[in-house]
Order: structure tokens, then C-alpha cells, then sequence
């Protein structure tokens, strides 16, 4: 289900680099959104939507593991459970594909070295 699309951020008259929308279009292809200001209406309404998706996948994980913890749970809720696990991953994999091209292309002079020690920095998770 990877999306390519080509970063195209640079300078002025350089048209920003689309966004994938967390939607398909009507016949089931990625859609994606090309702003010239970086943020319209659509861009505030992708926005919502992606914030709705993840909290749902939360919800609905947190949801899941009761019945995936019962031993004795029915086949068909451990079912249910796991597609709407699959949805919410579906959602939740599209919003970071779509954020991720997003993200600006690391600095060509440090040839991708500040990411690199950012990458080996303990995090508050880890600490």
C-alpha cells in the first residue's frame, strides 16, 4: 500500500510537494492535495480527520485487548476485534506515510548526520 510521491520542497515558485490525503478518491486511489499556502480548508478538514483516525485506533485498541485478554471471549468478538485492529492500523499507517512526506528533506551539507544523532538520542520513552 505505499504511496510514492515525490518531495518537491525548495524555493519559491517550486510548488510544494502533495499531500496524501487520509480519504481515497471515488474509485479507490490515493488522493492527494497540492496547497499553495499549505493550508486551506481541505488541509484543516485532512487535519481533523487524521486526528479522528488516530484517536479511534486508540479507542478501539484499548477496546480490543479486553476481549483479546478473555480466554473465554467468542470467536466472533476476537474477529471483530482483529478487523477493526486491521482498520484502524490501515488509517493509522496512511496518516504516518502521509505526515512522513511531509517531513523536510535532511540538510544535504551535514549529509544526514543531525538525523542520524537524532535517531541515537535516548528519548523520554527510553530513559
Amino acid at each position: 500500500m505505499k504511496h510514492t510521491a515525490k518531495r518537491t520542497t525548495g524555493p519559491a515558485g517550486i510548488s510544494p510537494a502533495p499531500r496524501l490525503l487520509p480519504w481515497p478518491s471515488l474509485d479507490g486511489k490515493p488522493s492527494y492535495l497540492v496547497a499553495e499556502n499549505g493550508g486551506g480548508y481541505v488541509s484543516r478538514l485532512a487535519d481533523d480527520l487524521e486526528a479522528a483516525q488516530l484517536a479511534t485506533g486508540a479507542d478501539v485498541l484499548g477496546l480490543a485487548r479486553t476481549v483479546l485478554d478473555d480466554p473465554t471471549s467468542p470467536y466472533t468478538e476476537v474477529r471483530y476485534a482483529g478487523l477493526r485492529l486491521a482498520e484502524c492500523l490501515a488509517d493509522a499507517l496512511r496518516v504516518a506515510e502521509s505526515r512522513g512526506m511531509r517531513l523536510p528533506a535532511p540538510d544535504a551539507e551535514d549529509g544526514g548526520q543531525a538525523s542520524q544523532e537524532a535517531k541515537r538520542r535516548p528519548t523520554s520513552a527510553t530513559r
